[in-house]
């Protein structure tokens, strides 16, 4: 009988507890003032599923635009992806997110998003790549420092480079040179941002 009453009164007293938030999941910092996560952006990724970019914080990303329908230079930028991944170590790669974010959202659904991961032999577990809503696409590049034009035939003219984002989404490192050989600096600059 004894130990019926405690269980009654315990109860009670635990759900006091939650409702008062003495049981609460620790806050996280705001963000930084210059992080590129300020900025408002839903993505859509290759299975379908939309998120909030902010969700990436906390795990430093190496961040490129580009477009699947591009037969030249976006090919080159996935390669550079590919290098810094080479250049890791097992251990760093998986403490590192690679996010492609495409100019063309019009285009690029999820089924040419997926085409592009699967023709590219893209892990799922690092790689994400999504398209922006049409209205952030700019905003989004913008944060980034990548140009961008669409011409008259659907193509577009754009910078192409790698940008490393830290934890909490400040540009830590960029790089213009892209293709299978890798940019020694810039992968020094992700060891570090891995390190920390």
């Amino acid at each position: 009988m004894k130990l019926f009453r405690t269980s009654i009164i315990c109860l009670p007293l635990a759900l006091l507890l939650l409702a008062a938030g003495a049981v609460a999941a620790p806050k996280q910092a705001p963000l930084p003032r210059d992080s590129v996560y300020q900025l408002p952006a839903t993505l859509t990724d290759q299975n379908g599923k939309s998120w909030d970019w902010r969700s990436r914080r906390g795990t430093p990303q190496v961040v490129a635009m580009f477009y699947t329908s591009c037969q030249y230079v976006c090919p080159l930028i996935v390669d550079s992806g590919k290098a810094v991944e080479r250049a890791l170590t097992e251990a760093e790669r998986a403490k590192l997110g690679i996010l492609l974010i495409s100019m063309d959202p019009a285009r690029d659904d999820p089924e040419a998003l997926m085409s592009v991961a699967r023709k590219r032999k893209l892990d799922e577990a690092r790689w994400s790549l999504a398209s922006p809503t049409q209205d952030n696409v700019r905003g989004v590049a913008g944060v980034l420092g990548v140009r961008y034009r669409q011409l008259a035939d659907g193509e577009f003219n754009h910078t192409s480079a790698l940008v490393l984002l830290d934890r909490d989404g400040r540009i830590v490192a960029r790089t213009e040179q892209i293709g299978s050989q890798v940019d020694p600096e810039f992968v020094a600059e992700v060891r570090r941002v891995l390190a920390n």
